[in-house]
């Protein structure tokens, strides 16, 4: 019952900027860490960066810089400001969120359908 919705992805040239945001709806109790995970063509699934519910965050050293991930916990709501974008930054971006759901007894990860992101130089 629980989802993730994610938005803002499209094409945009080298230098320039997008926001992502991802929405999480259902019968939902919490949501604890939550984070970012881009997939560029031909390669694996790497993590771009997470948020605590304490509002602690980590980035990887390819976006460190440059992205900013934050969150509406009113909203439960995940944003990825994403700034001086490079053509490496181009990939499928997944929200990710460890979410307490009503009536269950521990988290469980949920996955974003995935956005599409590309950069042309």
């Amino acid at each position: 019952q629980v989802q993730l919705v994610e938005s803002g992805g499209g094409l945009v040239q080298a230098g320039g900027s997008l926001r992502l945001s991802c929405a999480a709806s259902g019968s939902i109790l919490n949501i604890n860490l939550m984070g970012w995970y881009r997939q560029p063509p031909g390669k694996q699934r790497e993590l771009v960066a997470t948020i605590t519910s304490g509002d602690s965050t980590h980035y990887a050293d390819s976006v460190k810089g440059r992205f900013t991930i934050s969150r509406d916990n009113a909203q439960n709501t995940l944003y990825l400001q994403m700034k001086s974008l490079k053509p490496d930054d181009t990939a499928v971006y997944y929200c990710n969120a460890r979410i307490r759901q009503m009536g269950w007894g521990s988290d469980y990860t949920y996955w974003g359908q995935g956005t599409q992101v590309t950069v042309s130089s």
